[in-house]
């Protein structure tokens, strides 16, 4: 069964997008793979087993986290809700953006308060909640109930992933989880990378639609769906 996700993209045509793609080396949205940059201190082996997760789930920001479609629901329907969603918001700039650490992988983390984003993925998780299907034995398997808080155990229960609401942190992420050694060599070179994209800035202006066909394939961008229609 294909689960489905709705993401942030940086838009296609931003610096952003650009760095990020290349970084992890390939392109969701065309599905092109991509020579990386390359990192002094790091073997292209090394780099790329420390960018897999984030290669396979494609250079985004979470908005409501991958989930099967209820039955009786399309992509087609997946899609026409991405658009009346979309239609009744407008664009806005994306917060500042810093490389920082969450939970041991590096990520590009708002430098102050992100209410926008906040409050975008808490509205993207209650408005589609109605086209995911019921937690499987398999989605259960993929959470470990020792490592969630009370409330992150009662958030996977309702809304499907535990990282939501009041838990929400907005990020698009770089890394696997890395020791102090590659921690040390990656974060400044990181911040170097992208100092110039994060200058330059991003409007949220949709959300994109995001595809895994098949369980373990790469995510693909489907669709992006823009604000205001």
């Amino acid at each position: 069964m294909p689960r489905y996700a709705l993401y942030f993209a940086p838009p296609h045509d931003s610096p952003l997008w650009t760095a990020g793609v290349r970084w992890l080396g390939r392109d969701p949205e065309s599905r092109e793979m991509i020579a990386p940059p390359t990192v002094h201190g790091l073997s292209p082996e090394r780099q790329r087993r420390l960018t897999e997760s984030p290669r396979r789930y494609g250079w985004h920001a979470t908005l409501k986290a991958p989930f099967t479609l209820a039955e009786g629901f399309s992509i087609d329907d997946l899609i026409a809700e991405t658009e009346r969603f979309c239609a009744r918001r407008e664009a806005f700039p994306l917060p500042a953006l810093e490389v920082g650490s969450l939970e041991g992988f590096l990520a590009l983390v708002p430098a102050r308060a992100a209410n926008t984003m906040q409050d975008l993925a808490a509205q993207c998780v209650e408005y589609f909640d109605p086209l995911r299907a019921p937690l499987s034995a398999a989605d259960r398997a993929r959470r470990d109930p020792l490592v969630l808080s009370s409330q992150q155990r009662e958030l996977f229960e309702r809304w499907g992933y535990p990282y939501v609401m009041d838990e929400f942190r907005f990020h698009l992420t770089l890394t696997e989880r890395l020791g102090a050694p590659d921690a040390a060599v990656l974060r400044p070179w990181l911040e170097r990378y992208f100092a110039e994209a994060l200058d330059a800035g991003a409007q949220v202006n949709g959300v994109a639609v995001f595809e895994e066909p098949a369980a373990g394939s790469a995510f693909r961008l489907v669709r992006r769906v823009g604000f205001g229609g």
